[in-house]
This record gives structure tokens, C-alpha cells and sequence, in this order.
């Protein structure tokens, strides 16, 4: 089941979340009230299809379901921390698994969030909002840092010239 949006919208959405769910049901939940609050939406059905996806789209952040055929979800959560591609996008994860073991499976499977079952619009959505911010304000981190070794390597070579000069 694939569920894009259009390309062309992109532009004007929030973020790309990819969603990787075996139930239509979910999936199809998930994308329309996703796409009402502005997000472009991808699905996958499975592990293998969603770790796939996520590789050649790049989403902002994927929710994931646990309980699937093939792989199940903390173990494609695994992979997806393996490729460079997609080490750094959230995972949040949805399921109906509740018991304290399966939300640490989860963390230390590589997951930042873990939602359980049936999900509510308003709490996905807030979580979301807040891996994104979270996700922005260490890009905009890791651009300051570089920026800032740039200028103390101009300093650097400024005060080298001068020195020299000096001698």
C-alpha cells in the first residue's frame, strides 16, 4: 500500500514521516490524519519494504509498528540504525506491547519514542512535533559547530600570518 502524497507538495509540508505498519487499517488512520495536519505521508507494510523506503526517501522521523511478519519492529529499528542514510532519523514506536520490557526492547533497539495502542491523533502528533524540534535544533547545532571550527581555523591562520609578519 503506498500512500504518498504528491511530490510537488513537499514544499509546503511540515515533514516526511514514513509510517511502517502490517494493518491497513493503522496505515490508512494514520495517513489521513497526518496529511490533514500538513505532513507528507509514506507507508510500508513491512520491515523489509519500510527500511527500504526509509534508505532511498530520507523521512524526518518513521513511526513503526512492533508486531509484523518477516522482521518485527524492534529488529528493523536495528537495521535502520545501521546505515548511514538513516541512523539519525527518529524512530517512534507504536504498538500494542505495554509491559515495561518491550518500551526498554525498544529504547535500546534505537527508538527515541514508544506509543502504545490504539493511538491517539493528539499525542502522536505531539510527540512528532517534538522529536522534529528536537531533530532541527540539532542540525541547526551540528551547522553552528562546523561554522565555528571554520572561524577559529580562519583566526588561526590569521594569527599565524601575523606572527610571521611580527618575526
Amino acid at each position: 500500500m503506498d500512500m504518498e502524497n504528491n511530490p510537488d507538495v513537499e514544499s509546503t509540508s511540515k515533514g516526511v514521516i514514513l509510517v511502517i505498519d502490517d494493518s491497513p487499517t493503522n496505515l490508512k488512520f494514520l495517513f489521513n490524519t497526518l496529511s490533514k495536519d500538513g505532513f507528507q505521508v509514506l507507508s510500508a507494510e513491512d520491515g523489509e519494504s519500510g527500511i527500504e523506503q526509509a534508505i532511498g526517501m530520507q523521512p524526518d522521523i518513521i513511526l513503526l509498528d512492533v508486531l509484523m511478519p518477516g522482521i518485527d519492529g524492534f529488529e528493523t529499528c536495528r537495521r535502520l540504525k545501521t546505515y548511514e542514510a538513516t541512523r539519525d532519523i527518529p524512530v517512534i514506536f507504536m504498538t500494542v506491547l505495554s509491559e515495561p520490557i518491550d518500551k526498554l526492547r525498544g529504547f535500546n533497539a534505537g527508538g527515541v519514542d514508544y506509543v502504545p495502542k490504539p493511538v491517539h491523533h493528539e499525542e502522536v502528533l505531539a510527540r512528532i512535533n517534538a522529536h522534529l524540534t528536537i531533530q532541527n535544533q540539532q542540525t541547526q547545532l551540528r551547522e553552528q559547530t562546523e561554522q565555528l571550527r571554520e572561524l577559529n581555523a580562519s583566526k588561526d591562520k590569521f594569527f599565524s600570518i601575523v606572527s610571521h609578519d611580527l618575526q
